[in-house]
């Protein structure tokens, strides 16, 4: 597994042509969790939601939920393999 490192923003980016040299992350990692950030961004604004906040903290429990649930569904599989 690896470690997620957030962007320090576009004025630190530093590239070599494949990845962030300050983040470390790939070019294609960036672009799309842009894509999912716009995409989250657009759809709160289309639903017209005063508490973004609030929806923002709903998606990220979520998200961390539901990679939890499928690690260890992976982690079963495996064991269940042995």
């Amino acid at each position: 597994m690896s470690t997620f490192v957030p962007c320090k923003g576009k004025t630190a980016c530093r590239d070599d042509g494949v990845k962030c040299l300050t983040c470390g992350r790939s070019f294609d990692e960036i672009e799309q969790t842009r894509r999912l950030i716009d995409a989250l961004a657009e759809f709160v604004c289309t639903q017209g939601y005063d508490n973004v906040d609030e929806f923002a903290a709903y998606v990220a429990d979520k998200v961390e939920k539901k990679v939890c649930y499928r690690r260890e569904m992976f982690r079963n599989s495996i064991v269940g393999k042995s």
